[in-house]
């Protein structure tokens, strides 16, 4: 055999070993990749739904995002001449110090899809405005009959019922008007006609109307019945989880989210939702009026249906780590670092003191 054969023979031999040793080695090896494979997304759905379970400077970014929120806000409501008693009503309210949960979680639902903090400032403000509105009226002596809210005396014991009752209507007009400006944006009209249908059904009688006549309706409602819960339920969906899914999905529509993306936020909503008044209700009888900036223990003085009312303290508490939980989950299939303010803001709705 020439040396030419020789090598010939060598490097078929060799192909022949490598192909045997391949065939013998690949079952082992397709077994470690699919583990590995399990273990990141196992190590993925973890990071999803446990507490706490990543890196991300939330206050930081909460802050930001107020900061962006209350600028486009003063310059919504401006000041002109003459100073009109309404416009500064509504600023009251408006630019009062609060944690604008609302709009961060509309601008930081329309980045998770892809878009960008500008194209949803005018829906984030939306929101807020409505929330304004539903503050006045909720604090009116004809219904909570508040006089402290975020540490300052309500709208209408600084500005009278009638002027506060109107510039309750004021704010809903301009957060619609607000919303319509996302055309200038170049927003396809499609999804700007989106978002003013979900911000108008979130105060209508599919939303925050309806939670609040099933409030006063509950009133001295018995707490010792399945009914009572039921009822709870109704007016806490309607009344508090309303207006965050409606900052959620608007914000998703305004940034092209799919259909599937936009569901998967609606669920999420609803859940910090239903839980951010369970929160409530616990820090109403458990912390004081100084602490909570509001005035302290008034539902259970006027005998309102409440969590911790029908189930205690702590079954309220248990029943909001569920629910964080469940919100987790609905953001399952989402980019991880793109997730992780919502994540937070779940952590943050189940722990805040006040």
């Amino acid at each position: 055999m020439d040396t030419l054969e020789a090598l010939v023979y060598t490097l078929i031999s060799f192909f022949l070993s490598l192909q045997l040793l391949f065939w013998r080695f690949r079952p082992r090896y397709t077994e470690v990749t699919s583990t590995l494979r399990l273990n990141r997304h196992l190590n993925i759905r973890s990071r999803l739904t446990s507490s706490k379970s990543y890196k991300f400077e939330f206050m930081s970014y909460m802050a930001n995002k107020a900061k962006s929120v209350n600028k486009a806000l003063e310059e919504a409501v401006p000041l002109r001449e003459p100073v009109l008693k309404i416009h500064e009503a509504m600023r009251y309210t408006l630019l009062s110090d609060g944690k604008r949960v609302r709009p961060m979680l509309c601008l930081a639902a329309c980045e998770l899809v892809g878009g960008h903090e500008s194209t949803a400032m005018a829906a984030a403000c939306g929101v807020e405005m409505l929330q304004a509105s539903s503050l006045i009226l909720d604090d009116l002596p004809c219904m909570d009959n508040d006089s402290l809210r975020r540490g300052k005396p309500t709208n209408h014991i600084v500005f009278g019922e009638g002027i506060a009752i109107l510039a309750s209507d004021a704010l809903i007009a301009l957060a619609v008007q607000k919303a319509a400006t996302l055309t200038l944006l170049d927003v396809p009209p499609e999804r700007v006609l989106r978002t003013v249908q979900e911000m108008v059904k979130a105060v209508g009688t599919e939303g925050l109307v309806a939670g609040q006549a099933a409030d006063l309706a509950g009133e001295g409602m018995s707490a010792d019945s399945n009914t009572g819960l039921e009822h709870l339920e109704f007016i806490h969906i309607h009344k508090t989880a309303a207006l965050l899914e409606a900052a959620a999905v608007t914000g998703a529509i305004v940034g092209g989210g799919s259909d599937e993306e936009i569901e998967k936020l609606r669920s999420y909503a609803r859940c910090i939702g239903l839980m951010f008044q369970l929160v409530d209700d616990v820090l109403d009888v458990t912390k004081s009026s100084d602490e909570l900036g509001k005035t302290a223990g008034k539902d259970l003085i006027a005998e309102k249906l409440t969590y911790p009312r029908l189930m205690g303290v702590e079954k309220s508490r248990e029943y909001a780590e569920r629910l964080n939980r469940e919100a987790r989950e609905h953001l399952q299939g989402f980019d991880l670092d793109k997730v992780a303010p919502l994540l937070s803001l779940a952590d943050y709705i189940l722990n805040r003191q006040n």
